[in-house]
């Protein structure tokens, strides 16, 4: 299995984005993206998880999610390969007083696990920053972090269109998705970026990936214009 130390690996600061290593958008992202943290916490606590579960946020970014769950886990480690965004959530962090976070500069291919596995592993807006290759490896690894039983809560840029209805989908959510503001939303310009420099890909290839690496995917929801998808995948033993 894939130690994260193989010399062929890619270096993960060259996938994290350019707009996640720039102090300016980091400062303005909690304007523009919410994660709703606290309607997740509140979800993933209703599978049945642990009263004070293990979690491990990878892509943690500015920790919007890493800060709610906190309020009742046992221990949290945030996970970024952003500097720039683990120094954002560091000073959240020193402000909050909370005592149960770790932030690890890391990412999905590299990170090493210390101590019991996690009960939660949650990844938001994350996985895609690599390419489909590296997700099938990472979701590997993350099965490696959960015990039996432990959810993985998964919510990314995520096609569920036919490659022929590309142009046609992706132009409406360019039309329909952009703001005009980056302090405010995604621009038009940020969203072409992702589509074109960045690597989501189709519902029909990552959902297997998913089952191979050894979960159940419990729940699927997808968005109406087909450019999200939200799962709860829990570890088959074994």
């Amino acid at each position: 299995m894939l130690s994260g130390r193989e010399p062929w690996l890619p270096a993960e600061l060259a996938t994290a984005g350019r707009e996640n290593l720039d102090p300016a958008h980091v400062a303005r992202y909690d304007a523009k993206e919410d994660a709703h943290a606290a309607d997740e916490v509140a979800m993933l606590f209703g599978l049945g998880l642990p009263g004070r579960p293990i979690v491990v946020d990878l892509g943690a970014g500015t920790g919007q999610f890493t800060l709610e769950v906190a309020k009742t886990a046992s221990r949290v480690v945030a996970v970024d390969v952003s500097p720039v965004m683990l120094e954002r959530l560091a000073a959240k962090l020193e402000r909050s007083r909370l005592t149960n976070v770790e932030c690890v500069l890391a990412g999905f291919l590299s990170y090493e696990h210390a101590g019991p596995p996690a009960d939660l592993v949650y990844s938001r807006f994350a996985l895609h920053h690599l390419p489909d290759f590296w997700k099938a490896l990472a979701l590997s690894r993350i099965a490696r972090l959960l015990g039996p039983g432990g959810v993985l809560r998964l919510w990314d840029v995520v096609y569920g269109f036919d490659p022929a209805d590309a142009v046609a989908r992706v132009e409406q959510w360019l039309h329909d998705g952009a703001s005009h503001s980056a302090a405010e939303g995604w621009t038009r310009a940020e969203l072409e970026e992702h589509v074109r420099d960045e690597h989501s890909t189709f519902t029909w290839l990552l959902e297997p990936m998913i089952a191979r690496a050894g979960f159940a995917i419990e729940r699927a929801d997808y968005s109406g214009d087909q450019m999200f998808a939200r799962y709860v995948c829990r570890r088959m033993p074994g």
